[in-house]
């Protein structure tokens, strides 16, 4: 009896631990659980860096789109606002002084000085001086318009682009939980199958060390009845 017990130990050891595997680590955690765990709480550490700049995008989408939106559809709406401001330069009175004065100096010159001629040649002058100088305003207004409008979009596009990265950090990190639960059940399913066969195999061997260790002391109690040694 005794040596068919130790011929059939090692697969009663192997089949022992099949059993082990496939119930004694019910509660085991899966380190892919684990892994997702962390990672699940990166998107939320790393927000609060990337919301600033995602509201300011917004912001600024929706200002981008105002203006565009009364530059397409009310054009002199523009036009009217950026040239109520005006005032004359400083260098506008200097300006006018200069050609009302050449002015009469030519009609001097010609022989009409003082003639309804001169007079309307001074107010042509001025009116071309002032809107020379109202101009020089508006254009000047409207580069900083249009740069407020450049800066404007450039808001936007950081707000979009941190927007973009934190959808690809999210979708990255979604993909990684979802080769971790892959990897974790596949590990699982393997390990589910090797107790299988360590539960298979070693009862096969302990079964057949014993019949092995039987065959082996009939014969030794056959030699013995024969008086064979």
């Amino acid at each position: 009896m005794w040596p068919a017990i130790m011929a059939a130990l090692p697969g009663i050891i192997s089949a022992g631990a099949g059993v082990a595997g496939m119930f004694g680590n019910q509660n085991k955690t899966n380190p892919a659980t684990q892994a997702n765990k962390a990672l699940g709480q990166i998107p939320g550490q790393v927000a609060p860096y990337y919301q600033p700049y995602v509201n300011a995008g917004k912001s600024a989408l929706y200002q981008g789109q105002s203006q565009y939106n009364t530059l397409i559809n009310n054009p002199q709406e523009v036009y009217d606002k950026l040239g109520q401001g005006y005032k004359e330069s400083p260098g506008y009175q200097a300006r006018l002084a200069e050609s009302l004065k050449a002015g009469t100096n030519a009609a001097a010159a010609g022989g009409s000085l003082g003639a309804g001629m001169h007079q309307e040649e001074l107010m042509q002058r001025a009116h071309d001086i002032s809107d020379q100088d109202y101009e020089a305003y508006l254009n000047h207004m409207l580069g900083l318009y249009g740069q407020g409008l450049q800066g404007n979009e450039g808001i936007n596009k950081m707000g979009f682009d941190a927007n973009t990265s934190m959808g690809n950090l999210t979708g990255s990190v979604t993909a990684q939980q979802a080769q971790n639960n892959f990897s974790g059940q596949q590990g699982q399913n393997q390990q589910r199958q090797q107790n299988l066969q360590n539960i298979f195999g070693g009862g096969a061997a302990a079964f057949q060390g014993a019949n092995n260790a039987n065959d082996y002391q009939d014969y030794l109690n056959w030699k013995q009845s024969q008086g064979v040694h």
